[in-house]
C-alpha cells in the first residue's frame, strides 16, 4: 500500500500517474472535504480517516505536505514511523538527516519534483543516504517514472537541482508573458500573441524531445543577418544569458537559506 500524507496537486499528479500504470492500493489523508471527494471519485483513493492510520496501513509513505506544517505532522505521526516503512519526501527543502532524526529511520527518501508532473511531463530528482537500499531507490523511481523523468543525484546536488528543474517552470512563464507582452506591444491582440507564444513554446519543446540540442536549433532557425540574428544579437548586449546564470544563483542561495532554516 502506498500511502499519502497530503492531497494536494503533487499528491493528485502521483495519484494520477500510478493509478494509469494499474496501482490500486492507494490511501491518502488530507483535512479538505474538496480534496477528499476528488481523490476518492476521480481516481478511487482510499481515503485514511487521519494520517496515522495512512501510515498503519501503508508500507510506502509519501509525505506531500508543504515545507511550513512539516513540524507539525512529524510531531503527529513520529510514534507510527519506524524501519518497516519506506518514507518519500517531496517536501521542499527538507533535508534527510532532518527527516531521518524526528522519524527515527534511515529509510527515508528526498524528492524533487516538478509542476509539469501534474500533465506528466514532470522532472524529479531523487535522493537518498548511504543507508538507503537500492531497492527502497528503484521503488521511488518507479513511482516518480508514472509522472515524467527522474534522476538520481546526491543530495548536495538539490540546492541547484531546485533551482533549474524545481522553479525553472516559473523562470520559463515569465519569459513566455514577457514575450506576449512584447507582441501586444508589436500590435497583436492579448489572444493572439499568447497563441503564438505559447505554442511557439510548446512546439520548440517538441524539438528538443526529437533530440536536437538547444544550439542545433537555434543555428537551424539563424540566418546570417536576419531577423532571429539581429533579436539574439539584442539578447547578448542585454547579457541575458548573465542574467539567467544569476537568477538561477540567487535561486540556489534561497534553496540553501531554507533549508538551514529548517534544520536548525
Amino acid at each position: 500500500m502506498i500511502g499519502f500524507l497530503g492531497g494536494g496537486n503533487m499528491a493528485e499528479a502521483l495519484i494520477r500517474g500510478l493509478t494509469l500504470k494499474g496501482v490500486q492500493d492507494l490511501i491518502f489523508y488530507d483535512p479538505s472535504i474538496e480534496r477528499i471527494k476528488l481523490l476518492m471519485e476521480k481516481y478511487g483513493a482510499g481515503f485514511g480517516g487521519t494520517n496515522i492510520e495512512v501510515i498503519r496501513r501503508s508500507s510506502i509513505v509519501i509525505i506531500a505536505v508543504k515545507p511550513q506544517i512539516i513540524d507539525a505532522l512529524i510531531e503527529e505521526i513520529k510514534s507510527e514511523a519506524d524501519e518497516s516503512k519506506l518514507f518519500i519526501s517531496i517536501a521542499a527543502g527538507i533535508r534527510l538527516d532532518y527527516l531521518s532524526k524526528r522519524l527515527s529511520s534511515k529509510r527515508v527518501i528526498r524528492v524533487m519534483p516538478n509542476t509539469p508532473a501534474l500533465m506528466g511531463e514532470g522532472m524529479t530528482v531523487i535522493s537518498s543516504s548511504n543507508d538507503v537500499s537500492n531497492e527502497d531507490l528503484m521503488k521511488t523511481r518507479e513511482i516518480f517514472e508514472t509522472v515524467g523523468k527522474v534522476l538520481i543525484m546526491p543530495e548536495e546536488r538539490m540546492d541547484p537541482v531546485t533551482a533549474l528543474s524545481g522553479s525553472g517552470p516559473g523562470f520559463l512563464a515569465f519569459i513566455v508573458e514577457a514575450m506576449i507582452k512584447a507582441g501586444v506591444n508589436l500590435g497583436f491582440s492579448e489572444e493572439d500573441a499568447s497563441i503564438m507564444a505559447i505554442q511557439t513554446f510548446i512546439g520548440t519543446s517538441r524539438v528538443f524531445e526529437s533530440g536536437i540540442k538547444p544550439e542545433k536549433l537555434r543555428e537551424m532557425v539563424t540566418s546570417p543577418n536576419g531577423t532571429t540574428y539581429a533579436g539574439l544579437q539584442k539578447l547578448k548586449e542585454r547579457d541575458i544569458e548573465g542574467v539567467i546564470n544569476d537568477t538561477l544563483k540567487c535561486a540556489t542561495q534561497r534553496a540553501e537559506e531554507l533549508g538551514r532554516i529548517k534544520t536548525q
